[in-house]
C-alpha cells in the first residue's frame, strides 16, 4: 500500500499555565503543542493557522499565561496515519470518552521516519474507527518505542481537550518502574533541562538552555551492581527518565543509546551475563497513570503489570543477590 499524500487536517487548543508568562508565543507552542517542531508552529503563527486568543499574532509576542492557543492548520501527510492495522492491544479500560492501554515494548506509538506504519495509531483506527476524528486517534502522550506499560487515550473532542491541558498542566500522574547499572545509595530529586543532542539528532542532553524537567527517583531494590528504582515525572520530556539517570552516572539496563555497557557483578555466571549483555530494549515500564476522568471529573488510578521480560530480569537479579 503506497504511503498517502493527501493534506488533513489538524487542530488543537490548550491554555498557557501561568508559570509561563514571559515566553514568547513560539516558545510556549512549542512547549505545549510538541508534537510539531518549533520553526513549523512559528511558521503557523505568522500565517495565522495558530492564533492566540483568536487573533493573529507575531511568533515573538510575549505572553502573560492563560492566553488560549488555537490550532486550525492543514498537514501534508507523508506516512500512514490513517491507515487502519488490526494490531494487538491490551486495553485496560474503555468508556465513551477514554482508553487506557497496556502498550507493549516494541510498539511505536505514531507514524514517523523509519516506522510509516504498523503503530499504536494504525492499530486503535482498526479497534475504533470513529478515533479517526480526532489528532492522532486520540493520543496525547507518547511512550518510547521500546518502553512498555499504561497509556491514556482521548475518545472524544472534550476527553481530548481535557487531557491535553491537564497534561500542559501537569495534573496528571505518571509513575515508572526501571533496572539501571549501578547501586544507588538513596533515592533523588533530578532537576535538570533536557534539550536536543548538540551532535546527535536521535539524543536528548541534559543542557542549560533545554526545557525544564524534573524527575523524583526513589529506591525499590538494591542488587549487586544494579538498582531497580521507580520513577516520577513532573514533566514529559522526550526520554527525560533515561537522559536523567545517565546523567547522573545510572544508565537503565540495556540502553545502549545512553550509555548502557552490559555491566556485570562480580562473579556473574554465564546466564546472568548473557541476560544483561543482551538485554534488547531499556529496562523501563510505564507501571501506574493517574488522572481525572474528562466527563465524571473522578479520579481514576490505572496499573500495568511488569512484562515477562522485566520479571525475569528481577529476579536474577535478585537470585544472585544483593
Amino acid at each position: 500500500m503506497s504511503n498517502s499524500s493527501k493534506s488533513t487536517s489538524v487542530w488543537r487548543r490548550v491554555v498557557v499555565p501561568p508559570e509561563m508568562a514571559g515566553f514568547r508565543a513560539d516558545q510556549a507552542a512549542a512547549e505545549l503543542i510538541s508534537d510539531f517542531s518549533r520553526a513549523q508552529l512559528s511558521r503557523w503563527l505568522k500565517d495565522g493557522a495558530l492564533r492566540v486568543d483568536g487573533a493573529s499574532v507575531a511568533p515573538k509576542l510575549r505572553l502573560r499565561g492563560g492566553e488560549s492557543l488555537e490550532l486550525q492548520a492543514d498537514l501534508l501527510a507523508t506516512e500512514r496515519w490513517h491507515e487502519a492495522q488490526a494490531l494487538p492491544l491490551d486495553v485496560l479500560h474503555e468508556d465513551e470518552h477514554v482508553l487506557v492501554l497496556n502498550k507493549a515494548a516494541g510498539m511505536t506509538v505514531h507514524p514517523g521516519a523509519g516506522n510509516p506504519d504498523g503503530t499504536l495509531v494504525n492499530a486503535l483506527l482498526a479497534y475504533r474507527s470513529d478515533l479517526a476524528a480526532l489528532p492522532r486517534a486520540g493520543i496525547v502522550h507518547r511512550l518510547d518505542k521500546d518502553t512498555s506499560g499504561v497509556m491514556v487515550v482521548a475518545a472524544s473532542p472534550k476527553a481530548h481537550l481535557a487531557l491535553v491541558e491537564a497534561l500542559a498542566l501537569r495534573t496528571i500522574g505518571r509513575r515508572y518502574v526501571a533496572f539501571v547499572e549501578g547501586r544507588m545509595t538513596a533515592g533523588m530529586e533530578i532537576d535538570a533541562p533536557i534539550g536536543r543532542h548538540p551532535h546527535q539528532r536521535t539524543r536528548q542532553a541534559v543542557r542549560e538552555d533545554g526545557k525544564p524537567a524534573q524527575t523524583s527517583v526513589r529506591v525499590q531494590s538494591r542488587f549487586a551492581a544494579h538498582t531497580r528504582i521507580e520513577a516520577r515525572l513532573h514533566t514529559g520530556r522526550t526520554h527525560q527518565i533515561r537522559v536523567h539517570l545517565a546523567s547522573r552516572g545510572y544508565p537503565l539496563v540495556g540502553d545502549r543509546l545512553y550509555g548502557a555497557r552490559g555491566r556485570l557483578p562480580p562473579g556473574a555466571n554465564e546466564a546472568l551475563a548473557t541476560l544483561l549483555r543482551g538485554f534488547p530494549r531499556q529496562a523501563l515500564h510505564a507501571f501506574e497513570l493517574r488522572f481525572e476522568h474528562p466527563q465524571s471529573g473522578r479520579e481514576l488510578t490505572f496499573t500495568a503489570p511488569l512484562p515477562e521480560d522485566l520479571e525475569v530480569l528481577d529476579a536474577a537479579l535478585s537470585d544472585f543477590g544483593a
